[in-house]
């Protein structure tokens, strides 16, 4: 699934995992005595833990724009890594892309960090995209974390107990996670966690949930991911501006609705919407990023189509209520947005004063 040729199951958080990869990639570096390569490549549509974990790892981060579409920008990217060629250590790249694209270029983006000596780090926070369509691995990236409580069924570690493996090419493998007390694979040095298989009680969840669904079942779980979130964009974006789409108007597993029209039109923002969308029953998705004013959407392989036409109306209903304010038959300040959430303390009260 992972296209990779061998896997440390150590790193106890995709953060971790982060941590870990980029560190076998500047091992990597060293050995072939390359040691002023440095300079980590992230896009402005990375995860915030990306330039973290560059930072951490004592890389010199240098930024990568994206297009008007939410792409990144090919030109940019082949830019300054041509400018950094010698110092060149890593690239960063989430695929699809944060921004919620499946992005023409990703190829061709790893072959030109290669061509100017340097490693592709791909970040597995969605990877339930490509399971059984394609493979980091194939797509040309050296190492990958796997985000299991997003794509392999485990809870999300919180901090606490999670999971974050890493994949990578064989020529990084002297260089993944070892353990001083019991070695991996011969490795007895640079750990990332205390125990040397990392939380693997937990990997019997991701274990069974692979076994039953088979090959069949995981592609069809990634087709259900993407299927998912083009009908809800599709619905949704009847009434709310989606932000980005692909070269063929779809998005991927997930999609950002822009909301920041609405502070100018009603001085509404996407908290008003998010705090709404309680009194609907649905907890707000990820709200104010990746970009500031907008919701991320991503309903995965395992909502129904009943729930998300709800979530969908709900939106609906919003907009309706927006749109109300925007032309003056209810008060910017004393409005459902404005007021939400309503508690069942204040729907029973004896006094309504809305």
């Amino acid at each position: 699934m992972t296209g990779f040729d061998v896997l440390s199951m150590q790193p106890n958080s995709g953060s971790n995992g982060e941590f870990a990869g980029l560190m076998a990639i500047k091992r990597y570096h060293q050995s072939r005595g390359d040691h002023q390569r440095d300079v980590c490549l992230i896009p402005t549509s990375a995860h915030g833990t990306n330039p973290a974990s560059a930072a951490l790892c004592g890389m010199k981060i240098v930024v990568v724009n994206c297009d008007d579409k939410g792409n990144i920008d090919l030109n940019d990217l082949t830019t300054k890594a041509q400018l950094h060629k010698d110092k060149l250590s890593a690239f960063l790249v989430t695929y699809p892309s944060t921004h919620g694209v499946f992005e023409d270029n990703i190829v061709k983006m790893c072959e030109v960090i290669h061509a100017n000596g340097g490693q592709v780090y791909m970040d597995g926070a969605n990877l339930n995209a490509q399971m059984g369509l394609t493979s980091p691995g194939f797509i040309g990236a050296d190492v990958c974390h796997l985000n299991l409580h997003k794509t392999f069924a485990i809870p999300h570690g919180g901090g606490g107990p999670g999971m974050g493996p890493i994949g990578a090419k064989k020529h990084l493998e002297p260089f993944l996670p070892g353990h001083a007390v019991v070695p991996v694979n011969g490795r007895n040095s640079s750990a990332v966690s205390a125990a040397p298989w990392g939380s693997a009680s937990i990997l019997t969840i991701s274990y069974t949930f692979i076994k039953q669904l088979g090959e069949k079942g995981i592609r069809e779980s990634a087709k259900h991911a993407i299927l998912n979130s083009n009908y809800l964009a599709e619905k949704i974006g009847r009434n709310y501006p989606i932000l980005y789409t692909g070269a063929n108007g779809r998005v991927a597993h997930e999609f950002i609705i822009d909301f920041r029209p609405f502070k100018k039109t009603a001085d509404i923002t996407e908290e008003d919407i998010a705090k709404r969308l309680i009194d609907f029953g649905f907890h707000a998705p990820t709200m104010s990023w990746p970009v500031n004013g907008g919701i991320m959407v991503e309903p995965t392989e395992s909502e129904d189509k009943l729930e998300m036409d709800r979530f969908a109306d709900a939106l609906k209903i919003i907009r309706e209520e927006i749109r109300d304010i925007e032309e003056g038959r209810i008060d910017r300040k004393n409005n459902p947005l404005k007021n939400a959430p309503h508690t069942l303390k204040m729907v029973s009260s004896d006094e309504w004063p809305h």
